[in-house]
């Protein structure tokens, strides 16, 4: 099939309206102004739609022009993305990745997938990004990373599940929740200082706040375990990252009527599903491989 429109001309488009004008988009293309009117005339002549209208001295897009500037915007990122693709492509493998995981991920795993995939590519840089809660969906959103492992996965992405984190609410043998004598209901727990893990998105989502009247807010998963094994507070935490402060007594499992136990499914998701260069699915199969052996010991 023919296609009426270049991509040039649809650059053009996205150009004059992201620009302001059609001056401004000369200038951001390197282009004369003419060109650029060029442009947006056979475009709209191949479509036989009218793009802009002219308000005084503005040119401000129709109500078709809204809709074909939408779907240009999809095109040209679209195209981007394929010529990025193709370069990756050219080079043979990335020469860097960018991953974002989420705190509640057990980092010894982590770390033991990066060794593997460093073995099969020494030369090609890291970048790992440690986030909490929206801050993952937003570094995949913002197109900041290759792939990510998340507890969600944000609209427009496809994830595969890889492994359920288990949360349990504890608190150091001497704080006073354990002393009650009985199995615990949430009024119990209001009453004494929660210890939270800060979203690390804009957005600062709440996540397992209880309302408690006392509530110390940190940056980061260990900051806070280390906190509740001085017994400075109560929370939940995921199990793997805490095994070890429950076999050396310094945090032991709060009874509870109800809520002692929450789940998280983490996912594995590419930030470009399609696009993913060869050493970013390398590395997604290591991680899946891991976390299912992880899972069938637990079985």
């Amino acid at each position: 099939m023919d296609l009426k429109v270049s991509l040039e001309q649809w650059r053009a488009l996205l150009a004059v309206v992201d620009a302001g004008g059609y001056a401004p988009a000369a200038e951001a293309l390197d282009k004369s102004q003419s060109a650029v009117s060029y442009a947006i005339q056979k475009l709209e002549t191949a479509l036989q739609v009218r793009v802009f209208k002219l308000e005084g001295r503005r040119a401000v897009l129709t109500e078709a022009g809204e809709i074909l500037y939408r779907r240009a915007q999809a095109l040209v990122e679209e195209a981007s993305r394929l010529e990025l693709s193709a370069e990756t492509l050219s080079q043979g493998v990335e020469a860097q990745l960018y991953i974002a995981v989420d705190a509640i991920f057990p980092m010894w795993l982590l770390l033991k997938c990066l060794d593997r995939f460093a073995a099969e590519f020494p030369d090609i840089r890291v970048e790992l990004l440690e986030t909490v809660l929206s801050g993952t969906d937003e570094t995949l959103l913002q197109h900041q990373v290759d792939l990510a492992i998340t507890p969600r996965v944000p609209p427009g992405f496809i994830g595969d599940a890889v492994m359920r984190a288990r949360f349990v609410a504890v608190a150091h043998p001497d704080h006073p929740l354990h002393h009650l004598g009985r199995p615990l209901v949430f009024q119990d727990l209001r009453r004494h200082r929660q210890l939270v893990v800060r979203d690390s998105g804009s957005r600062r989502m709440d996540a397992g706040w209880l309302g408690a009247e006392q509530r110390w807010t940190v940056s980061h998963l260990s900051t806070s375990i280390r906190a509740a094994a001085m017994g400075l507070g109560f929370a939940w935490y995921p199990e793997e990252k805490i095994r070890d402060e429950l076999a050396n007594g310094t945090l032991k499992r709060l009874i509870m009527e109800e809520g002692e136990e929450r789940f998280a499914d983490l996912y594995l998701v590419y930030a470009e599903a399609n696009y993913a260069g060869p050493a970013a699915r390398r590395l997604g199969d290591i991680l899946k491989r891991s976390c299912a052996e992880l899972c069938n010991k637990k079985a």
